[in-house]
């Protein structure tokens, strides 16, 4: 039997975190599981060790606050002892039988890849995210715009998400996926130097996908192999969400984009990205004063 060390990184993530680490301790293939510590309190981090403490596999890094999701996971990657890894979101559920399914759709991958399950919503639907385009300043600009709905279809206007587009029927290798699962070999991850740590939340996995294929990896999805995921567990404010996934995408192209598309263009869309970020910062903080109103009321 093969075995795998499933890391998670965890702040302030809720009940869905214990539901999570009993499915991956359920999985007969885990031989290790790293729960990093990005700052919950110090009540849930006693019930945590009190609850999965004394079994061998579990192993906490705390007290170093929060770091970040890249720098949390790159922790947890020095210490994986398994040939394969698997990063897995702290609000998924690992369905029966999940890493096994995985290991075996995994037979069909070739040379060095990401194997990626199909994640749903509690509801059962597809979630955004699973299939992706490769995300370029134009996808951006398209999505931020709406050009989509001039012609829908059309391969100058494709949209950056797939979940609407029929389920493949086997394994199937697609250009970007979700970093909420990543099933791949440690050695692997360790050769691409992990996650840039200059993220700190959001679009590291789309950066690590464009440096997997760059570096001749694929990427692959398992329709066969379904994982819930929870979103919005955590109790991190959806602005500070946003600030990080706002300076997130804009190190993304800059990075990678740059010196490709005209000059003025990856400008164009920062800014567009900047007035989305002002657009929510206004509707929050409406959102507040009417909370705080009701609330004396």
């Amino acid at each position: 039997m093969k075995f795998i060390s499933i890391v998670i990184v965890s702040y302030h993530t809720g009940p869905v975190l214990f539901e999570s680490i009993s499915s991956v301790l359920a999985q007969e293939e885990t031989g290790q599981l790293i729960l990093v510590n990005n700052g919950n309190p110090n009540s849930v981090v006693d019930a945590l060790q009190g609850k999965f403490g004394s079994d061998k596999r579990f192993e906490l890094i705390s007290g170093h606050g929060n770091i970040g999701f890249s720098k949390a996971c790159n922790l947890a990657a020095k210490k994986v002892a398994s040939e394969f890894v698997f990063f897995l979101n702290p609000d998924c559920i690992i369905p029966d039988k999940g890493i096994a399914k995985l290991f075996q759709a995994a037979e069909s991958c070739e040379g060095d890849y990401w194997l990626a399950p199909r994640l749903v919503n509690s509801d059962g639907t597809d979630q955004q995210g699973a299939r992706r385009e490769i995300l370029t300043p134009w996808i951006a600009f398209v999505e931020g715009v709406k050009l989509y709905k001039i012609i829908p279809g059309h391969p100058y206007f494709r949209r950056f998400d797939h979940h609407d587009q029929p389920l493949p029927t086997k394994v199937t290798e697609i250009p970007v996926t979700s970093g909420a699962c990543m099933f791949l070999k440690t050695a692997f991850y360790r050769s691409l130097g992990g996650m840039d740590e200059g993220y700190f939340l959001h679009v590291e996995d789309i950066d690590f996908c464009l440096r997997l294929r760059k570096a001749g990896g694929k990427i692959y999805f398992c329709p066969d192999v379904t994982f819930v995921h929870t979103l919005g567990t955590s109790d991190a404010s959806r602005l500070f969400v946003e600030f990080h996934k706002l300076n997130g995408f804009r190190r993304y192209f800059q990075l990678h984009f740059s010196k490709v598309y005209p000059p003025g263009f990856v400008g164009l869309v920062n800014c567009l990205l900047m007035i989305r970020f002002g657009c929510i910062a206004v509707k929050e903080s409406v959102i507040s004063v009417v909370r705080s109103v009701r609330h004396k009321n």
